[in-house]
């Protein structure tokens, strides 16, 4: 089997994450990362957009994902594999990324950053 690498990358979007009460309240920035592998055989040979990872869709679902308040980002990065899974059958692993602009850590720091990766069973 092929590995193939559909990827969206620095998706951008204010949301109401953290374990903080305030943080779910004021909102922040973040910054979202998925990489999907799969198998680009039926497209590279077929120019059809069924052979292949929709990135708007991926877009989509991430975006829908972002607007639920959520405490932890590793819940949150889970519902977002768990839809994509669901939303794409020719997925053999999913790797997300999910980074806070600025987290409240009584210092400067630039991005606090979780990444899952999961394969198909």
């Amino acid at each position: 089997m092929n590995k193939d690498i559909v990827s969206l990358e620095g998706m951008e979007f204010y949301a109401f994450h953290g374990f903080y009460a305030e943080e779910r309240e004021k909102g922040n920035d973040f910054v979202v990362d998925v990489h999907v592998t799969t198998d680009f055989s039926v497209a590279s040979e077929s120019d059809n957009l069924e052979g292949t990872v929709n990135y708007e869709e991926i877009y989509t679902i991430t975006k829908e994902e972002m607007s639920i308040s959520t405490k932890l980002l590793e819940r949150l990065g889970q519902r977002i594999l768990d839809r994509l899974f669901e939303a794409f059958s020719t997925a053999s692993a999913i790797e997300i990324s999910v980074a806070k602009k600025n987290p409240p850590v009584g210092g400067q720091v630039n991005r606090s950053r979780i990444t899952m990766i999961r394969t198909r069973e």
